[in-house]
């Protein structure tokens, strides 16, 4: 059975690992508290923008040298950037480790260059207008604005391309050593791994992370104000757009709220890509190419998003279509064969993704990060064996006769989408 270890090292940094010798892997990843959410104006962006940065190099090792590296270790690595974190991972065999994580942990210490700065800012500029480009054409993050507001949950992971363009290296650099400190920062590992080897290493390699600068924090936003770059009206002209992209997003369980599993049941039931409700009316019926909605967790609040795609002509009749059936499910509720089906097909998911560390590595990272806390396995299992009929259709009254914030992006001389 596996074993999960934890410890805080000297300087703050907490290391967390679900050890499990019988594995032919190890998986590790740091887990940083800054995201999208702890940026203010000037630093939209930023936390993305520092992903970038930290394969850009090192005083040891240069950007090809990372790459080199990362190569080499015939892994697999990579990283991302939400709301709440960025997280830098990989997975390799154990016999790895100690490059490995030598590798990472060198990462996390970046030079951050001005001239690479420079270079990467292109790339994000682009990436930024590629972003755009593809359907649903923003349509999520204009959902995200307007319901949490343009700034904190409801700021945008990449930045505008506003923010990117007058963006200043000493801004990153300020931004780097107020959230990149040991204390708010976690290692977290699994699969087959040396926790005690792993433990000592880390104590050496980050003993100077404790004296980085500290800066000062910078003035909150005006809330009178938007950000530049950013609009908060529902609807989206889109140049020869072909189909209507419609999103709602109304309040949803956070991650540590009692619902949430229950809540993630109802979706699944409601919004699965194959036999929910909504497929079988919206999907196989041809009404529709996309009809589905789901719960999104985040720390201290929730979303529930829905989201269709269609013909603009059957934009409005769909809308109405949706809107009856999540009606339905709130006045008749859900069958017990329903919920059976749903439970079946997750606990069989649950338990197949825990064969390999690398899946579960983002969730023993992420919740220590955000709540102190470790569900196994097993934990999740019984919590999702529990969930009853009355869980998911007292879920269904409580987030789904919410109001919603609606965006739709549809072309610009449409006059028949909502």
């Amino acid at each position: 059975m596996p074993e999960f270890r934890e410890t805080t090292l000297s300087n703050g940094l907490r290391v967390a690992a679900e050890i499990d010798g019988r594995g032919y892997s190890a998986a590790f990843g740091y887990f940083v508290r800054a995201g999208s959410r702890d940026e203010v104006d000037q630093e939209s962006g930023l936390s993305h923008f520092l992903e970038h940065m930290m394969f850009k190099g090192t005083n040891r090792r240069s950007a090809a040298d990372v790459n080199r590296e990362l190569d080499e270790l015939g892994g697999q690595s990579n990283a991302y950037t939400s709301e709440e974190q960025t997280v830098y991972y990989a997975t390799v065999l154990p016999k790895f480790q100690h490059r490995l994580v030598d590798l990472l942990t060198d990462m996390l210490s970046p030079t951050l260059d001005a001239d690479e700065f420079a270079t990467e800012r292109q790339v994000i500029l682009e990436e930024i207008a590629k972003y755009e480009d593809q359907p649903p054409f923003g349509a999520f993050e204009r959902a995200m604005e307007v319901h949490f507001g343009p700034r904190g949950l409801g700021r945008r992971i990449l930045g505008t391309a506003e923010s990117i363009k007058t963006m200043e290296a000493t801004t990153m650099r300020d931004y780097f050593h107020r959230r990149y400190r040991p204390e708010n920062i976690v290692l977290a590992a699994s699969g087959n791994i040396d926790f005690d080897a792993l433990v000592a290493q880390v104590e050496e390699l980050t003993q100077a992370w404790s004296q980085r600068p500290t800066v000062a924090t910078p003035a909150t936003d005006s809330p009178n104000t938007v950000p530049a770059g950013i609009s908060l009206e529902p609807r989206i002209a889109i140049p020869d757009a072909q189909q209507a992209y419609m999103v709602g997003i109304s309040p949803g369980p956070c991650s540590t709220s009692a619902d949430r599993y229950a809540a993630r049941a109802l979706g699944s039931i409601m919004g699965d890509e194959g036999g929910s409700r909504l497929f079988w009316e919206l999907i196989d019926s041809g009404r529709a190419e996309v009809a589905t909605l789901w719960p999104h967790e985040f720390m201290n609040e929730g979303a529930w998003f829905t989201y269709m795609v269609c013909a603009p002509e059957d934009a409005k009749s769909n809308c109405r279509l949706m809107d009856d059936i999540i009606q339905g499910t709130i006045d008749k509720g859900i069958k017990p064969e329903e919920l059976k089906q749903t439970l079946s097909k997750a606990t069989a998911g649950a338990i197949m993704q825990s064969e390999r560390p690398s899946n579960r590595l983002f969730g023993i990272g992420s919740r220590w990060l955000t709540c102190g806390e470790y569900l196994s396995t097993d934990d999740a299992l019984d919590c999702l064996r529990n969930i009853t009929v009355d869980d998911v259709e007292n879920a269904a009254k409580k987030y789904l006769t919410t109001d919603a914030t609606e965006i739709v992006a549809v072309a610009e001389n449409s006059t028949t989408a909502p």
